[in-house]
């Protein structure tokens, strides 16, 4: 009978709601501003405009924790910081929904899968090495995520499961991202204050780039296969995805795909050119990303036989579907907001950095790593941490015999890899995919681990070759 009831105790427990994850989180970091001494490092403007931190410039200063009232104020200035975002993926989405309505993204979807019939596997692979080098070279990674219920519905429609789709977007970008070849708001920044060569080094990133990206790939169609065997062993079964119309395959393939619906599939692949266009050749960012998407929902609803009315009305009900991932960004950006309104953000740096000047030349160039592994979980920014921690790291590497291109390489991925574990990064891309906090942990956990350790050896290579 005792055992009976202890059972029962366990089959009652719920994993808490992403939200309450954080705040948990939230909570735990504001009491770490009582704690850990505020302190402060120089900055100055460079020749860009860009402030940066002056090395050897740490000081500590007065105490300033965050009151409870100022933890729940920070949630709200979370989500007006991060206003810019969250519009962009109301946006995005609208443009998807969009393409639901008028029956040209299932129709293009059945379309797609009937010609891949046979071969459908390569779908994710070649789509995720091309995420991967878009992110690695021009650094692509936030306006991927419009493209997310795209992939999570042919996840769906192939037998696999909704993470698959999402974490093929997730996994592709992220990786490229990280495994930087010339992404210019890492790399380029990062050497330009290292003050090595721009695009120096491009070697050994290249092969960083094709080992963690193999790495991406065969993790996550090692699980695919698995649970297409095995739907059971799905680690989302029972979530349901905003993208799942309970259409079987051959359903799917039956839809019709007509003249009108093949045009609007070509206004959304000439979205996505002018996309690239937009931020490789003009600089757009998400402000602009957003107006794009918002002009094509409206184009797209027009030439799909909607009237103005109509398309407002999809716009505001496609709101619905993902604000729960939108006010995630504002939650999570909280964390950052609190680190920094209790000055604790430069102290931890400042701890780590005069630990790491204990250590031998190769544990030095493996404590980069994971200094900037956890300093990513203070500065989410890849830019933001370069003006930072680059100023550090580069006398550092200089003071333990390492050449600076090792500490850009530290920098680089610990900067990007972590973007997936991270909760002040993970939040927000699960929030977009719909799927609990804790199952996207059980999914990357070990793949992370797998990360990690390919870091340090990569890292120690480049001690071994003294690459420069």
């Amino acid at each position: 009978m005792e055992q009976t009831q202890e059972n029962t105790r366990r089959r009652k427990f719920t994993f808490p709601h992403t939200y309450v994850i954080i705040g948990i989180i939230l909570v735990f970091v504001t009491i770490l501003t009582y704690i850990v001494p505020a302190g402060q490092y120089e900055r100055v403007e460079d020749e860009t405009g860009r402030l940066i931190v002056v090395s050897d410039s740490f000081s500590f200063i007065e105490q300033t924790p965050v009151s409870p009232g100022g933890m729940v104020m920070a949630i709200v200035e979370g989500m007006v910081q991060a206003s810019d975002i969250i519009f962009f993926i109301f946006f995005a989405y609208g443009m998807v929904f969009m393409l639901i309505q008028t029956g040209a993204f299932f129709g293009g979807m059945g379309a797609l899968i009937k010609r891949m019939r046979g071969k459908e596997w390569l779908i994710f692979p070649v789509f995720m090495a091309l995420l991967g080098v878009c992110g690695s070279t021009f650094g692509l990674y936030e306006e991927t995520y419009g493209l997310l219920p795209m992939f999570i519905g042919i996840g769906i429609a192939l037998g696999y499961d909704g993470l698959v789709g999402g974490a093929a977007v997730v996994l592709g970008v992220a990786t490229g991202f990280a495994a930087a070849t010339l992404n210019p708001f890492t790399i380029g920044i990062a050497q330009g204050i290292a003050q090595v060569p721009i695009g120096s080094g491009i070697g050994l990133r290249i092969v960083c780039l094709i080992l963690f990206e193999g790495l991406a790939i065969a993790y996550l169609m090692r699980y695919a296969r698995r649970v297409k065997a095995d739907p059971a062993r799905s680690l989302v079964r029972g979530v349901v995805f905003s993208m799942d119309e309970g259409m079987s395959r051959e359903e799917m393939e039956a839809l019709p795909f007509r003249a009108r619906q093949k045009v609007i599939i070509g206004l959304f692949l000439l979205t996505i050119v002018i996309l690239i266009i937009g931020t490789t050749q003009f600089g757009w960012y998400l402000t602009e990303l957003s107006a794009l998407f918002l002009v094509m929902t409206f184009v797209i609803g027009l030439v799909g036989g909607y009237n103005l009315s109509q398309i407002c009305g999809f716009l505001v009900k496609s709101t619905s579907e993902v604000v729960f991932g939108a006010l995630a960004v504002g939650v999570a950006r909280s964390l950052t907001i609190v680190m920094e309104q209790g000055n604790i953000t430069d102290t931890v740096i400042y701890y780590m950095a005069s630990f790491l000047q204990t250590l031998p030349r190769e544990l030095a160039a493996v404590g980069m790593v994971v200094v900037q592994n956890l300093i990513n979980f203070f500065i989410p920014s890849g830019s933001g941490q370069a003006a930072v921690a680059m100023p550090i790291m580069t006398p550092l590497a200089d003071a333990v015999g390492l050449n600076r291109q090792i500490a850009v390489l530290a920098y680089q991925f610990g900067d990007g890899f972590s973007n997936m574990f991270w909760p002040t990064s993970v939040a927000t891309e699960c929030g977009l995919m719909g799927i609990p906090i804790q199952k996207w942990y059980k999914f990357m956990a070990p793949l992370f681990g797998l990360m990690v350790v390919l870091q340090i050896i990569m890292i120690v290579v480049a001690v071994t070759i003294n690459y420069s």
